[in-house]
């Protein structure tokens, strides 16, 4: 019997496939963990089982573990961060009447976020002279990497996203059925939910994550912190298999396998298709324009399962440009607290994986890929630059929220 017994939640996105693979292709049972996963409907489920300890740990958006620790839920869940499950894999898409409305502004069929940003900018204005009602758009959840990636992409092009659109929480399975049945106009969700309104032919994708925000943290492995204290050994064991799991998902050699996998009713239940693009990056836009989009979602290279604090830094600055949380010495703490790149050393360097000697990094200022420092054999990052130009020094906290807040 295995030694490990671990109950995790997950949400039916393609970046959970590395807790699906680490099951599935036996790597979890081969550290002695049993892992039963529970397929979860929404984000809101997710936390909340996690705070009444149906879940050991879950596959979460990175910003919901802050919320968890800053009393921003309804049921207080303290929650640490020793994984991430990758970088990138979002997606903008907008209906149909919406990207003719930006082609008329000069929106352009190349996910360019600054000239797609803008020229929905110019339609926002142009329909609130005529006195149309404001543009719905759908996120994930209120502490979602999807809500604070929209509004920067929209705030960088001239939107006030708190006062010129609308924005309401969907589930993402739900998110292209809530724009087929015109309840919303687009949406900022994860793979395969993008191109699954392509692939109906009722929506575009206008922008990406990989283009407002360069190889960017998305979701991570969120873990109770009463857990992870009193079963180190079961974390240490589940962080192992989760690693080779995300090893083997990179490897396109394993792409076939992994699609057919993830198709699956019990997982994604789309077809492999659709399933794939997330993989190679080639995404059809709309009307069978394809694009390769580089970085668009890695699951394990470039450090992408490193659970860097300068991500939880970056989302604790967005909750506090948004209004969630407000800036104190204290709400710093926590929020550096919640990412715990120490307990992904202790239960991966032993093994000889490539550790970053560094916690933190300054984020945007990668323009190619760069060798970096540390435990193990070579490690390369990015490039990591954000749309706009902007670099985010985590050591500068203060100064990063005030430009936001004044708009300089």
């Amino acid at each position: 019997m295995p030694e490990h017994q671990i109950h995790a939640g997950f949400m039916p996105l393609f970046d959970c496939a590395i807790l699906i693979v680490a099951r599935e292709m036996n790597f979890a049972e081969n550290e002695g963990v049993r892992l039963t996963l529970h397929r979860e409907t929404s984000w809101a489920n997710i936390r909340d089982r996690m705070a009444i300890g149906h879940f050991d740990v879950a596959h979460m958006l990175g910003p919901m573990p802050l919320a968890c620790n800053l009393g921003l839920t309804p049921l207080a869940s303290e929650t640490v961060v020793p994984f991430s499950f990758g970088l990138g894999g979002n997606g903008v898409t907008v209906s149909n009447a919406v990207w003719a409305g930006m082609a008329d502004h000069g929106a352009e069929p190349t996910l360019d976020p600054a000239r797609n940003g803008r020229a929905l900018g110019a339609y926002v204005r142009a329909r609130s002279a005529a006195g149309a009602p404001l543009l719905r758009f759908a996120v994930t959840h209120p502490h979602s990497g999807h809500n604070y990636e929209l509004r920067y992409w929209l705030a960088g092009c001239g939107v006030d996203p708190s006062r010129e659109i609308e924005i309401v929480i969907v589930p993402p399975p739900f998110m292209a059925d809530a724009m087929a049945a015109g309840r919303i106009d687009g949406y900022c969700v994860g793979e395969p939910w993008n191109s699954v309104s392509v692939v109906a032919g009722i929506g575009r994708i206008a922008t990406v994550k990989a283009a407002i925000w360069r190889n960017s943290p998305e979701k991570v492995l969120g873990a109770r912190r009463i857990w992870a204290g009193e079963r180190p050994e079961s974390l240490a064991a589940l962080l192992r298999a989760m690693h080779h799991a995300a090893r083997w998902c990179q490897d396109p050699r394993n792409h076939p396998a992994l699609t057919e996998l993830m198709a699956q009713p019990a997982y994604l239940g789309q077809p492999a298709e659709i399933t794939r693009r997330a993989l190679t990056g080639t995404l059809d836009q709309g009307d069978w324009n394809f694009r390769k989009v580089e970085d668009f979602y890695l699951p394990f290279d470039k450090a992408a399962n490193f659970p860097w604090k300068s991500h939880a830094s970056w989302f604790y600055t967005q909750m506090v440009r948004w209004g969630d949380v407000a800036h104190t010495p204290g709400n710093v703490e926590i929020a550096l607290n919640c990412y715990r790149p120490d307990l992904y050393r202790s239960a991966l360097t032993p093994i000889g994986v490539a550790v970053p000697d560094a916690d933190s990094k300054v984020e945007g200022a990668m323009t190619t890929t760069t060798p970096v420092g540390c435990a193990g054999t070579d490690l390369m990052l990015g490039p990591d630059g954000f749309f706009d130009g902007r670099i985010f020094d985590p050591n500068k906290l203060s100064d990063y929220i005030n430009a936001q807040t004044s708009g300089d």
